[in-house]
């Protein structure tokens, strides 16, 4: 789950009939029923879920891409809001009180007592009783965006993230939490600083009120901060307690070992999703290798030949601070009883050539 569903940057809603979304389905009747509770907290939801909502368009000539009420969910559980105080956009979410999910997030926010510069967790701002059933909670948290859109336009901003992903997943495990589902869609970004007008929250390239275009920055000269949001599939381990795990439920459905049957390592699945997250990213970069070798590693077909999210940092580290003498070849190929990291770790006494002219912040 993401909190915005990146889509075609472009609207096509002049084409649907004007009664389609003139009601609201049941899940957004749900949402129309707190919106007074909310309020009374200091939320506004949008216009659409007002108790008293008609649709603006119906009665007019107006098309209905041009009326901000005709704006729906994406999810069920999830719908932005206005913090009223500061206007700010916040995301909701409305988990069980009694869900794994509910005691992982709270457990791993950013606080007082998990401040880390490795935690890379989405914060938790407040938490609220759910108005309509007192067996859920509504988890108040940033409003974020996909971790790639808008898209990566240089190396030094892809290196950041695997370095703030790395890091972040470090966090998590040494507070004995796997992900188990940290593909690019549960990966986040603040990225309030490249829409310095704001933007809409469902279609973030339209104005708010949908009226134009928004203006978005590049990326680059903007300092970005990553998050791993959505711990619905995530498990806590007591110190000691067996790392091992049923469940094929996925975002990334690669991962060789996912099964409902034969039970496998929760961290070493976290390692190989992360792994092909920094692949798909970097096929847009040419010569990077030594990163690229690194993710073919956290991507190894047999688990216990993959780095742990720790040697992964390390080998990260290495890589970017160029510890290695600049000018040097990729040597031989390894020695087939190498493992795949062990492959990354020799690799690293003997590569910097290919990031010739690639300069780096450290």
């Amino acid at each position: 789950m993401n909190y915005q569903q990146e889509v075609v940057q472009s609207d096509s809603s002049s084409s649907i009939p004007a009664q389609t979304f003139s009601s609201l389905s049941s899940h957004e009747v749900q949402w129309r029923e707190r919106y007074d509770g909310l309020l009374v907290r200091g939320y506004q939801l949008r216009p659409r879920y007002r108790p008293n909502w008609k649709p603006s368009w119906i009665g007019t000539s107006l098309d209905v891409d041009c009326c901000e009420d005709f704006v729906d969910t994406i999810y069920t559980n999830v719908l932005d809001a206005t913090r009223l105080r500061d206007n700010q956009l916040v995301c909701m979410k409305v988990v069980s009180r009694d869900s794994e999910e509910f005691r992982i997030a709270r457990m791993v926010s950013p606080s007082n007592h998990t401040r880390s510069p490795n935690n890379h967790c989405v914060p938790i701002i407040e938490v609220i009783p759910d108005p309509t059933n007192s067996s859920n909670q509504i988890l108040v948290m940033p409003y974020l965006h996909p971790c790639n859109s808008p898209k990566f336009d240089s190396v030094e901003q892809v290196i950041d993230f695997v370095k703030q992903t790395l890091e972040g997943l470090c966090f998590l495990h040494s507070q004995g939490v796997a992900h188990r589902d940290c593909w690019t869609t549960n990966i986040m970004m603040d990225a309030a600083v490249l829409y310095p007008d704001g933007h809409h929250p469902i279609k973030p390239w339209r104005t708010p009120d949908i009226s134009g275009s928004s203006k978005v920055l590049k990326r680059s000269h903007h300092p970005i901060k990553y998050y791993f949001i959505d711990f619905g599939l995530s498990t806590y381990f007591e110190i000691g307690e067996s790392p091992y795990v049923l469940g094929a439920k996925c975002a990334d459905r690669t991962p060789p070992e996912l099964s409902n049957e034969i039970p496998y390592n929760a961290f070493m699945l976290d390692v190989y999703i992360l792994g092909h997250v920094f692949e798909s990213e970097l096929q847009a970069f040419p010569g990077i290798e030594p990163l690229k070798s690194l993710a073919a590693a956290m991507m190894d077909k047999q688990p216990e030949r993959r780095p742990t999210a720790e040697d992964a940092l390390r080998i990260f580290y290495d890589i970017r601070h160029g510890l290695v003498t600049a000018g040097s070849r990729w040597r031989r190929p390894g020695n087939k009883d190498e493992t795949a990291t062990e492959q990354v770790v020799s690799n690293l006494t003997a590569t910097f050539a290919s990031w010739t002219g690639i300069k780096l912040r450290t």
